[in-house]
């Protein structure tokens, strides 16, 4: 562990339609739990908004994480994830750490302010509370360069000063594989990388399925797939920025949502996530319908790894309004049965077919024939503009063989199922 670690960060907040952030309050640590607490001047705000509620409502003195947490989950949320981490743990270690470096050997805290400013959603952590600067300075490479950043950080090498700023810019982004954060004429995209270590082609899965899934009529973040060094990288248009503004919007994952942290996050269930949605979200009925096909797209073109910090919510202050789905991406399978990250069902029911689906609709306010409409149009999709897709991704044909009828379409998703 590196020596001389914070035990307390500032936490600025870009308020609804602001440009600038403004100081909302501090994190501190307190023995094995980060807690934290709003500066006097934040709550004497007319407009100031709850960071999170019921996390972190609007009052004096010193708030402890949810039981069963040790940092708010909404604080969490900022945080980086495995990727970003590793960044991070090269940058101050040295190129001596690796994925198996443990994680822990920096302070939560340290993570939060190391990491780059741009983070996701409407917040960021400093040293001051008077003067907001910002990590993004001089943080600009060619999408090139920071591929091969990526590689190298992969691969255990040092980085140039130059390309360990730039890569150290987009270590807020969450996630386990390799990105970058980039700049294009005004838009904010996050571009993912192929990582050494892949099998097959992850970044033309995910292309596949995501388009798919706007095909279908799902609200999804914009993709485009780029070809760069011999190597695939995917851009994704950040939904949490409003382009060309400055402005930025607030987001929540279901996993703080579902007030649970990874360590709990086997509980963490659609059913549960939809009786918040019937509760707090704006056009509660058509999020729920949007949630269902969200789940039943997820089965049909073999993602599984559809856990609860891939699904999140826009954050007003006041109400919850789901965020355009991301990181669909058909996983690894040789066979046939498995199971979902969360489960569809109240009974815990998890298993990876539309037609346990069908019978749990009414959690979604959904009839069986309702079920069925959204399933049976996600298939014919699926199977009609399959060629496209793959045409637009340029995908061979022994990758095409890869996923065709294993991940995507794979026979278990539709067993007991007539179309």
């Amino acid at each position: 562990m590196i020596s001389e670690q914070p035990i307390e960060a500032y936490v600025w907040i870009w308020q609804p339609g602001a440009v600038e952030p403004v100081v909302a309050g501090r994190v501190q640590a307190t023995g094995d739990i980060i807690v934290f607490n709003y500066g006097r001047s934040y709550l004497d705000r007319a407009d100031a908004i709850p960071v999170y509620l019921p996390e972190l409502p609007l009052q004096p003195g010193l708030i402890s994480p949810l039981s069963g947490l040790t940092v708010p989950g909404c604080i969490n949320d900022a945080s980086p994830d495995a990727w970003g981490k590793r960044v991070i743990m090269q940058h101050l270690i040295g190129a001596g750490a690796s994925a198996s470096t443990d994680a822990a050997a920096l302070h939560p805290l340290t993570y939060l302010l190391r990491s780059g400013s741009d983070r996701i959603g409407a917040l960021d952590f400093q040293v001051s509370p008077d003067t907001y600067t910002s990590r993004e300075e001089n943080t600009s490479a060619p999408l090139g360069e920071l591929m091969q950043a990526a590689v190298k950080v992969d691969d255990g090498i040092p980085l140039s000063p130059a390309l360990d700023r730039a890569l150290l810019h987009g270590s807020s982004v969450g996630g386990a594989r390799p990105k970058a954060l980039i700049n294009d004429e005004g838009r904010k995209l996050i571009a993912k990388f192929s990582s050494t270590t892949d099998a097959y082609s992850l970044v033309k899965g995910e292309y596949a399925a995501m388009e798919l899934a706007r095909r279908t009529g799902l609200d999804t973040a914009r993709v485009k797939l780029r070809h760069v060094l011999g190597k695939d990288v995917l851009l994704v248009e950040r939904f949490d920025r409003v382009p060309g503004t400055g402005q930025r919007r607030a987001v929540v994952s279901a996993l703080t949502m579902l007030e649970l942290d990874e360590m709990l996050a086997r509980y963490a269930s659609y059913a549960d996530l939809a009786q918040i949605v019937r509760e707090r979200f704006t056009a509660a009925r058509r999020t729920l319908s949007e949630l269902f096909a969200r789940i039943t797209f997820n089965i049909l073109v073999g993602n599984n790894d559809d856990h609860a910090r891939n699904h999140a919510a826009f954050w007003d202050g006041a109400t919850l309004t789901l965020t355009p789905a991301y990181d669909i991406c058909p996983q690894p399978r040789a066979g046939g049965e498995t199971a979902q990250a969360m489960a569809i069902a109240a009974d815990g029911y998890r298993m990876s077919q539309v037609a346990g689906c069908v019978r749990a609709a009414p959690t979604y306010l959904l009839s069986r024939a309702d079920a069925r409409e959204i399933i049976d149009y996600q298939i014919e999709v699926i199977e009609s503009q399959w060629t496209e897709v793959c045409d637009d991704a340029r995908m061979t044909k022994v990758e095409r063989a890869y996923f065709w009828r294993r991940q995507f379409l794979n026979p278990y998703a539709v067993e007991g199922y007539a179309v």
